[in-house]
């Protein structure tokens, strides 16, 4: 009797090898993070899709399980990430915060807000209110993990309790720490969107797609976070292997342009085409920037004699939106502007080219206006880089 008590507590209900035990962590805290990214951020707080009762009610209490966390909380203070990222009212933004903070003590965080009932009341609507919901997953929401435990420990006995420590620590590590805190800290940017959001690698897969947080804060309500040929979103694999089975619906997706490379003169679809592909047309203009840059380079090495360390921290400035620039930023440019028209040209028609959409008070036809005459200059400009962009610009349909 007592050898079998033993042999329980050793190794539990199922025996397992350490492989197997490894296996078995790493296919439920997936689960986890394919619940998070799907049901909690995705579904309910951007409301990108619709997914039928059996996967919703699934999540729903696999979190419950596995995390604790309430719907109503998560969705509410990631609505209010978004509406004031990186200020002081964000509430985990390494911006603000520092990256120490966040990536350490993002749960607490997280708990912190979750108490706060403003948060809770202007940016809760919307989600789950039910029976189940009100009377065991938020008013119980510590019963769950706790069962989970027990599990742990009748599936692989005393081993069972490092299961469940890496299924508790997970979402606060990948979720608080790494989306919240390096998601807006270091990576690449596709896309310069009002934060300071970034792509941590292209290949979400360990995150469940969140990696690609840069792309995801440009195009908040889409249920792909993908955007690139090269990158993955192993969250959008999965909804559209539930789409497909019919138990999820997408509502919405990032805008892919549309070329007509026929078009002579910029029309109204052209105009609508480059309003909504606004972060895509401002993409491919730094990439054309770029461009201009290394065919001046030369030129300010050689005869204008600009240091090594003046012309890498300029070439960075010409990347950033014109707007978030700060008067000494400003200066170095007018500096590198004194030897260099064709990058003054490019910066200026840059700022140009972006307050088209930012002029709602302009009717159509003025703002067409605006944009076939800023081709016709950028066209007559002798700049190669930004002759090309326009050709490109003036197809979009």
């Amino acid at each position: 009797m007592f050898n079998a008590i033993l042999d329980f507590l050793s190794n539990g209900v199922t025996g397992a090898s350490a492989w197997q035990v490894v296996v078995f962590t790493l296919v439920v805290t997936h689960i986890t993070i394919a619940a998070v990214t799907i049901y909690l951020h995705r579904g309910q707080a951007h409301r990108a899709l619709d997914l039928h009762a059996i996967p919703s009610h699934f999540f729903r209490f696999w979190l419950w399980l596995t995390t604790g966390m309430v719907t109503k909380e998560w969705a509410a203070i990631h609505r209010k990430h978004h509406a004031k990222c990186d200020t002081e009212e964000d509430p985990h933004s390494p911006v603000t915060r520092g990256i120490k903070k966040v990536f350490w003590e993002g749960a607490e965080l997280y708990r912190a807000e979750s108490k706060n009932l403003e948060t809770m009341e202007k940016f809760g609507h919307g989600t789950p209110d039910d029976w189940i919901e009100r009377n065991l997953y938020t008013k119980h929401s510590a019963y769950g993990i706790v069962a989970m435990l027990f599990i742990d420990l009748m599936l692989f006995g005393v081993v069972g309790l490092s299961v469940w420590a890496v299924q508790m620590i997970w979402i606060p590590i990948t979720a608080a720490g790494i989306i919240n805190g390096i998601g807006h800290y270091w990576g690449y940017r596709n896309y310069d969107c009002n934060d300071a959001a970034t792509n941590i690698i292209p290949f979400g897969i360990i995150i469940g797609g969140e990696e690609l947080h840069n792309n995801h804060h440009t195009f908040g309500t889409s249920a792909k976070l993908s955007s690139k040929w090269y990158e993955f979103d192993i969250g959008w694999m999965y909804i559209r292997i539930l789409e497909i089975c019919g138990l999820a619906k997408v509502k919405k997706v990032a805008p892919a342009p549309k070329f007509n490379h026929t078009k002579l003169v910029p029309d109204l679809d052209t105009l609508q085409s480059v309003i909504a592909n606004r972060y895509d047309v401002m993409a491919k203009y730094a990439k054309s920037l770029k461009n201009a840059w290394h065919e001046e380079r030369s030129h300010l090495t050689d005869k204008a004699k600009l240091g090594s360390g003046f012309l890498k921290s300029s070439k960075k400035l010409l990347q950033r939106e014109p707007t978030k620039l700060e008067a000494p930023q400003k200066q170095q440019l007018t500096e590198l502007f004194l030897h260099s028209k064709a990058l003054q040209t490019m910066h200026e028609m840059r700022v140009e080219l972006g307050a088209i959409w930012e002029r709602s008070h302009f009717t159509r036809d003025q703002l067409l206006q605006q944009l076939q005459d800023w081709c016709a200059r950028a066209e007559a400009s002798g700049i190669k880089s930004l002759q090309d962009f326009s050709l490109r610009l003036r197809s979009y349909s």
